[in-house]
């Protein structure tokens, strides 16, 4: 066992605190990272103050982790030491189940293994990026390509991922056109990405305060949806909606902007249930769908895309201390667009 150095949350709601914890040794197939860089996601926040439901505690949050391989087993074949790498947000699975065998691990039918917040099949806890190192077996764990520096790659792991996976699935490209619901850690992911596939890239936001970020990043067009006019002058203009968000949001009205066959897929988790009259589905042959992350190959596939499109997240670096004020400015929407902790100041 190795012991490093970590922030965690020792009990529900209660603030991140520095402290140690112990990584199993690393094992025939397992890679040894040494974490440079662990993005914040509002997922942390969520399970940190258990939003989601009851969690496991003390818990290390953090699953967008970008670093260098340090050691591998003996049997590793994809990766040798000084390798840039990342792992997201499951770290198993069965491997054996039909999803699972299709590159869909994410939605393996005996539960993937989460990153953090998880049990792994030695039936012990699951500790995630908030810290200097960690264990992964080999087969979840990907390549971040060398034109990717390590602090913007980060943020891909999950934000990149969540939000290309949906995009590729329902065929977002060229004479596509795409909104984006909210620009933030993952609407501003989703905009790099449609614009780079060849969307024509729309952003619903509630204000038109991020407009110019909007536009810089990628989208063609920028609409408020606190105006009731947006929903009269887009009304069936989409054929795909991506919302981001992870509040609760007005499903009737947004299904209203879709062509007939159009998707919304909702990526953000609100905690509190959605009202929807089915009629806004019915009426146009219309489909509300969920996506989580991707597999693992979807996951290399997605990190060499933005490579070769030069597509990185836009973060605000921070020192480990910083992370409860982080988390506080995170559910003020107060970044643009991503926070990133520098691991060595763990």
């Amino acid at each position: 066992m190795t012991t490093v150095a970590a922030y965690a949350a020792p009990a529900a709601k209660a603030p991140l605190e520095r402290t140690t914890i112990e990584r199993r040794p690393v094992g025939e197939f397992d890679v040894l990272i040494d974490i440079k860089f662990a993005g914040i996601c509002h997922s942390d926040i969520h399970q940190v103050r258990e939003g989601w439901g009851q969690a496991i505690f003390p818990m290390v949050p953090g699953h967008e982790i970008a670093g260098v391989v340090s050691e591998v087993g003996p049997g590793v074949t994809k990766f040798k030491a000084g390798d840039h790498v990342g792992v997201g947000c499951m770290v198993d699975s069965c491997r054996a189940c039909d999803n699972c065998r299709a590159g869909l691990e994410q939605y393996c039918t005996r539960g993937a293994v989460m990153t953090y917040n998880g049990i792994g099949r030695d039936g012990e806890p699951t500790y995630g990026g908030y810290s200097q190192k960690i264990v992964v077996d080999e087969n979840y764990v990907v390549r971040i390509p060398d034109s990717l520096p390590l602090d913007v790659a980060a943020p891909l792991l999950c934000a990149g991922i969540t939000t290309y996976s949906p995009l590729k699935h329902w065929n977002a490209g060229p004479g596509k056109k795409v909104a984006v619901v909210g620009l933030g850690g993952l609407g501003h992911m989703a905009v790099k990405i449609a614009h780079a596939l060849g969307a024509e890239v729309t952003v619903l936001s509630q204000s038109l305060r991020k407009k110019d970020d909007g536009l810089k990043l990628g989208a063609d067009h920028y609409y408020a949806t606190s105006d009731p006019k947006t929903f009269e002058e887009l009304r069936g203009t989409f054929d795909l909606i991506l919302s981001t968000v992870s509040a609760p949001m007005d499903f009737d009205a947004l299904l209203s902007l879709l062509k007939t066959d159009g998707a919304l897929v909702n990526v953000g988790a609100p905690e509190e249930p959605i009202s929807l009259n089915l009629f806004s589905v019915i009426a146009g042959r219309k489909t509300l769908a969920g996506s989580s992350i991707g597999g693992i190959r979807e996951t290399q596939e997605m990190l060499d895309f933005c490579a070769e499109h030069h597509i990185g997240a836009e973060i605000e670096l921070i020192r480990a201390e910083q992370v409860n004020e982080a988390y506080e400015r995170v559910l003020n929407s107060d970044v643009r667009y991503r926070f990133v902790i520098d691991t060595a100041t763990i």
